[in-house]
């Protein structure tokens, strides 16, 4: 491939989430069509592949890589996404739209329209976007079409609002606390057994638009009844004895689905999903003369519903290792768990230490010993302490100076605590040239040395990995600290080569971090995938500016199950002694 030439077509290439937005909608228009099965799934394959890659495919194209190297993406596909990234558009897709009435796709992304109600829709109201769809059902148009009728029209101006809401996605780190609530409040009324959070929530996507619930009790219409009426419940949009949809501050919808003891197990495995790994699951059941619903499995030949009381035995019904929530996005795991090579993921309590937290000695709000009797509590062997440099002037960073007084001060405490290790360290900040914040003698006599970038973030692409790639090859940094400085809903990762960065990052022997802020999350689950697979070591900190942050952990857990990494890819699950190991 000619890449002097693709680097003038690649101007306003498109990105990977435009691209797989492209194949999915083909996928569905294909489905519209009744085209064969396999070929629709194909091309939702192909876009699940591409939305999760951790690099850009127009800069794949433009380094020569070769597209079908990627899991999903075979000839065909490839030369259709060079069409897309060269010309911006697709040949193929804008034909396939021109057999279908304008608009049929937006339709098709409202829960519960179908293809078939979406074409008569789009053929017999003439109905273009949601918007349109939204304004037929409150005339009542959409109540008259043959086998429709009222009930199903005030479904869909439900599901029209969720969309909406959905379509605002709300960071985890927002909903999660939220939802604790909420099970805290209903978890201690007699009669509940199971009581869980479902869906995206429980898979730990690091951002959701609505929050599914799932649990069992003696009497479902009180625990529905006790949900309605909790403080934090904004509006209640729907209520019923066993189910109630409900809205809570901030916007998000909440749906609570009581279930019978005996079907819990597959109404939470079906309501976990996501959509396609339930897909595969009953492609699966069919092939073996079985039909999975949300209550359970029925035997096609005899008829006979099979229940199952938790997901282990549904999996295993199947002939399947049980797999975790965070795996179930289509990526392989149902063909890991027939061969029985699932790894064992990392869990919180596998931590040992916590990597990244700040004191009042920057812009922390705790002084070096509270965090330290923090993070004792919470059975860490040892706490880094990083504050930041002095660069960081609205962080009150430390100079040389007083970067002194404070590793004399951990010296002290270490001699003082009992059950934690402090290792004194630094967040070093990267300038805008690549250069250090401090001179390279000072960090030489630190444990522990994070780096990171805080400023000059509208760099190039080129710029940015320069200055990162250079502090990796520093010798006295071990880690690059998020590494691509983003903050969810607030400010777009920068322009860096991740490939280039995890390479560098190997051929070093250092470190990247999976950041806990729930902000950040950064290295997010797809880098963190990638990371792993390169062999790259990875860290955990909570980059905690207060004692109670140090309970924000469990946010990097998730992204590293999510990354499928076990305990043995990072760093701070090992004992003091390895980690004081490899950082000297």
């Amino acid at each position: 491939m000619d890449k002097g030439k693709n680097q003038v077509l690649l101007g306003n290439a498109m990105k990977n989430t435009a691209i797989a937005k492209v194949f999915q909608d083909i996928a569905d228009l294909l489905e519209l069509k009744g085209e064969n099965v396999f070929k629709i799934r194909a091309y939702q394959r192909a876009a699940r592949a591409i939305e999760h890659l951790p690099k850009e495919m127009e800069i794949m194209l433009e380094e020569g890589e070769d597209l079908k190297g990627i899991p999903g993406v075979g000839e065909a596909i490839a030369k259709k996404t060079t069409e897309l990234i060269t010309t911006g558009k697709l040949g193929y897709y804008e034909n396939l739209k021109a057999e279908f009435p304008e608009g049929i796709t937006s339709l098709l992304e409202i829960p519960g329209i179908g293809p078939k109600t979406a074409k008569r829709l789009s053929s017999e109201l003439e109905i273009k976007s949601v918007e349109e769809l939204e304004q037929a059902v409150r005339q009542g148009k959409v109540a008259k079409l043959f086998r429709l009728g009222d009930k199903t029209a005030d479904n869909m101006l439900q599901q029209i609002q969720a969309f909406r809401r959905k379509d605002q996605r709300i960071p985890i780190g927002e909903a999660l606390p939220k939802v604790d609530e909420i099970l805290a409040a209903l978890q201690p009324i007699p009669g509940v057994r199971n009581l869980t959070a479902a869906g995206s929530l429980r898979r730990f996507r690091e951002t959701l638009g609505d929050v599914d619930l799932m649990g069992t009790a003696d009497n479902a219409e009180g625990v529905i009844g006790a949900f309605v009426a909790l403080p934090q419940i904004r509006q209640v949009l729907v209520q019923g004895p066993t189910k109630a949809s409900v809205i809570i501050p901030g916007g998000l919808q909440v749906d609570l689905r009581m279930v019978e003891h005996d079907c819990f197990g597959s109404l939470l495995q079906y309501f976990t999903g996501s959509k396609q790994h339930n897909i595969i699951l009953r492609e699966r059941g069919r092939r073996q003369g079985l039909k999975l619903s949300e209550y359970g499995i029925t035997d096609l030949a005899s008829g006979k519903l099979e229940k199952f009381t938790s997901e282990e035995e549904f999996y295993h019904r199947l002939g399947l290792q049980y797999i975790p929530p965070e795996l179930r996005e289509a990526s392989k795991e149902v063909e890991r768990a027939e061969s029985g090579t699932l790894p064992k993921l990392v869990e919180l309590g596998d931590i040992k230490g916590d990597l990244h937290a700040h004191t009042d000695w920057s812009d922390g709000h705790n002084s070096i010993e509270e965090m330290a009797l923090t993070a004792k509590a919470l059975g860490y062997q040892y706490l880094a302490i990083t504050d930041h440099s002095v660069g960081r002037g609205i962080a009150h960073g430390l100079n040389e100076e007083r970067l002194r007084e404070q590793v004399a001060k951990i010296k002290e405490l270490n001699e003082r605590l009992d059950g934690i290790h402090l290792l004194s360290g630094i967040e070093v900040d990267i300038r805008a040239d690549g250069r250090l914040d401090l001179p390279d003698e000072l960090l030489a006599e630190l444990d522990i040395v994070i780096a990171a970038i805080h400023s000059a973030m509208n760099q190039s692409q080129e710029q940015i990995t320069r200055r990162v790639i250079r502090a990796i090859e520093n010798p006295h940094v071990d880690v690059i600290a998020h590494p691509t400085c983003r903050l969810l809903g607030e400010r777009e990762p920068v322009a860096i080569d991740m490939e280039a960065v995890f390479q560098t990052a190997v051929k070093n022997n250092k470190a990247l971090e999976i950041n806990a802020q729930p902000d950040r999350l950064d290295l997010k689950d797809v880098h963190a995938f990638r990371a792993r697979q390169l062999g790259v070591k990875l860290t955990m900190g909570t980059d905690a500016h207060s004692s109670g942050q140090l309970g924000l952990m469990r946010f990097g857990i998730g992204v590293a199950r999510r990354a499928w990494c076990e305990a043995e890819h990072i760093l701070n699950t090992k004992p003091l002694e390895e980690i004081l190991a490899f950082l000297h």
